[in-house]
């Protein structure tokens, strides 16, 4: 068995060591502090953890395995020293960093490999963004560059909705400071289907699996209410897309040139003529996608990427097999890093006895009160460590049985805090927009 140590950002990968561990592998978790210093407490009593990542490059990287960091807006220059030395990391360096964060850069890789993009243009000063979209009203999409705000993401109905927002953003200090450090572009808007697809490339190429996906990026049913980053996907692997072909397969040239180890997917936007128009890399696992992976995917759950490492496909799926996940949360997500609200401690029920279909996130051991046998007795229990709690997952041979699967299983989660989710994954839009898509020629023989 192997030793898997886990440089995280944001708590994403408690359910994933968890599992490594079932199998055998013997795990470490670095969990980088929050803003302030604080610690993350996710995994406390589950997982082995270090604090101080002084101490992490002093003594376990010449330990390690497998080093897997499921992020790129923090210690990429660290781990692409790493890379450059040789240790066996499983994420992109500063190159594919680049790709992701800095979007104007994105954008103009996808040009100089023959994929066709959307006009974009970048700023660093609201003002002179203002400006543009007056005189161009058909720039309605701003997206910002680097470790940014989720809901800086925005895609306006008209120019002075774009207007009064990019007005908002030049009104707060701090969104000066990045945009003027990192930048932002703003995009032409394209009126289509939103679909992605993504695949795994190591020093053997390609994996032979592609993962088409679609995502749920605001919080409410239908779409409505802020961007939260993400509240559930519908995936499917595949051997074969007509997506991949287009916006997927021709950056690998560039992969192969950077030394590229790990997950890429790229999100497009599909008009009505079947014309993808692609949005962003993203170069890293995705969240809760990752979750999706794990759900779908047979055998050990880490095996595959120290193989990948080595130049040799190894992930297995099951051809076209449908899945769902949907994230589960309570106030004040998605604002908590505004009103530092406390949230930990708080009891999950329900959740510990089903990890076929529940992946944990910010969850730790704590104690908390449960009836057994009618009575309440003070107890070693899963409680809460910060307001993102856990993901769950369903998979089927039709979206509609991988929904049931999925809601079926959090129905019997019960957490005292006013929990809540989406109702709506891989159903919502996809009921009018799956016959479209495959009128096109897109996701052949994925069946509602």
């Amino acid at each position: 068995m192997s030793r898997i140590l886990c440089i995280d950002t944001t708590s994403n990968c408690l359910d994933m060591l968890m599992r490594a561990q079932d199998y055998g592998h013997q795990c470490l978790w670095y969990d980088r502090p929050r803003p302030g210093g604080e610690q993350r407490r996710s995994g406390e009593g589950i997982i082995n953890k270090v604090r101080d990542l002084n101490e992490v490059q002093r003594k376990w990287f010449d330990w390690a395995d497998l080093i897997y960091m499921p992020d790129n807006t923090y210690y990429v220059d660290m781990m692409d020293a790493l890379i450059k030395r040789g240790y066996p990391v499983f994420c992109g360096g500063l190159d594919a960093a680049k790709m992701e964060l800095d979007r104007e850069h994105g954008q103009k890789l996808m040009a100089q490999h023959g994929i066709e993009i959307m006009q974009s243009i970048a700023f660093h000063d609201y003002d002179a963004a203002i400006a543009h979209v007056k005189k161009h009203p058909e720039m309605l999409v701003s997206k910002p560059s680097g470790d940014a705000n989720k809901a800086l993401s925005y895609v306006a109905h008209n120019a002075g909705d774009m207007v009064h927002m990019l007005q908002r953003w030049k009104g707060r200090e701090d969104l000066r400071k990045a945009a003027k450090a990192e930048g932002f572009i703003l995009q032409e808007k394209k009126v289509g289907i939103e679909m992605a697809v993504g695949g795994w490339y190591g020093p053997g190429g390609w994996s032979k699996w592609l993962y088409e996906n679609w995502e749920n990026k605001k919080l409410m049913n239908g779409d409505l209410g802020v961007a939260t980053g993400e509240m559930g996907t519908l995936t499917r692997p595949v051997l074969k897309s007509k997506l991949a072909d287009q916006v997927l397969y021709p950056i690998e040239p560039y992969l192969k040139k950077i030394g590229y180890v790990g997950y890429i997917d790229n999100n497009c936007i599909i008009d009505d003529k079947g014309h993808p128009w692609p949005m962003e890399w993203t170069m890293r696992d995705g969240w809760p996608l990752r979750h999706n992976v794990i759900s779908q995917m047979r055998g050990d759950p880490v095996q595959w990427m120290l193989d990948l490492l080595h130049g040799r496909d190894t992930i297995e799926f099951e051809e076209g097999e449908v899945g769902i996940s949907v994230v589960m949360a309570i106030p004040d997500f998605p604002y908590s890093k505004l009103t530092n609200k406390e949230v930990c401690g708080i009891p999950v029920y329900g959740a510990a006895d089903d990890l076929e279909h529940i992946h944990p996130s910010e969850i730790m051991m704590g104690e908390a009160p449960v009836e057994i046998d009618g009575k309440v007795v003070e107890m070693p229990h899963w409680v809460t460590s910060g307001d993102y709690v856990l993901v769950c997952t369903g998979t089927g041979k039709t979206i509609s049985g991988a929904r049931r699967s999925a809601y079926s299983a959090l129905k019997k989660v019960k957490i005292p805090n006013s929990p809540f989710y989406r109702t709506d994954i891989g159903r919502g839009r996809m009921v009018k927009q799956l016959p479209q898509l495959q009128a096109m020629g897109y996701a052949k023989g994925l069946e509602a």
